[in-house]
């Protein structure tokens, strides 16, 4: 798929994801969808609206490319797409500051969110072209669980730290 049009099918799942268990609110999609405006939950939409959308890309790859390099490379991408997303979001604020519009803050919100989902296409495309030991591999699935297990569990037990706090 080509980096930016996975960029626009990542903003369009990330944006079912935003509003998916406040427009339902069905109980299942908590762990999944954003639940409040808090950082976290914006990181924890990133990471599943990514996983969800190398999903939709497995099975629409051809069967060549789902090899080994096609599950790991998109793994590495969706373990780092939050944190691409909070360092994108952030050096927007670090450069001018916080946005007083909302259709300021709606735009720069779209722009960071297709901009996150291409660079995690670009960022899969290359580390499907390298070879990792077994070791690596096992770190990153590691801590790609880790994050899949933090991202559901601190949906309903948040600890109390700025990261968890409403804007």
């Amino acid at each position: 798929m080509h980096p930016l049009a996975k960029g626009f099918l990542y903003l369009a799942l990330f944006s079912l994801l935003h509003y998916g268990y406040e427009l339902t609110g069905l109980s299942f999609l908590r762990p999944i969808c954003g639940v409040n405006e808090s950082v976290f939950e914006h990181l924890k939409m990133g990471f599943f609206a990514y996983g969800f959308l190398s999903c939709i890309e497995y099975f629409l790859a051809k069967e060549r490319e789902r090899g080994q390099s096609f599950f790991f490379s998109r793994l590495t991408s969706n373990l780092f797409i939050p944190w691409i997303l909070f360092l994108l979001w952030y050096t927007g604020q670090a450069i001018w500051g916080k946005n007083n519009s909302w259709i300021g803050e709606l735009a720069w919100a779209f722009t960071v969110t297709v901009l996150a989902g291409t660079f995690g296409s670009i960022m899969e495309h290359e580390v499907a072209k390298k070879s990792f030991p077994s070791a690596t591999r096992l770190v990153f699935l590691f801590l790609w669980g880790a994050s899949l297990f933090l991202f559901v569990r601190f949906t309903y037990h948040p600890p109390a730290i700025d990261l968890f706090a409403l804007p």
